[in-house]
């Protein structure tokens, strides 16, 4: 099971946030490192997370067009266990 850990940047629609996840790339020729962003649409069923929240999200089975990602817990919770 794979999981990422991102900012929630979107609760607008019913049961799904957006989740941005920030990485880290090297450039092939020049060495230096950028990041990089992607957003991944995450199932919320209980609507409890709030834009700015850390959260952990793991991938599933494909449950609308885009959403294919739970929500697991927010990221304190998941550092704590």
């Amino acid at each position: 099971m794979r999981t990422k850990k991102g900012i929630v940047t979107s609760n607008k629609m019913n049961m799904t946030i957006v989740v941005t996840v920030h990485s880290y790339k090297t450039h092939p020729k020049y060495k230096k490192r950028f990041r990089v962003s992607k957003k991944f649409y995450a199932h919320d069923p209980e609507k409890k997370f709030q834009i700015g929240d850390e959260v952990v999200i793991y991938e599933t089975r494909p449950l609308s067009k885009l959403k294919r990602w739970t929500v697991v817990a927010p990221k304190a919770e998941v550092a704590t266990k």
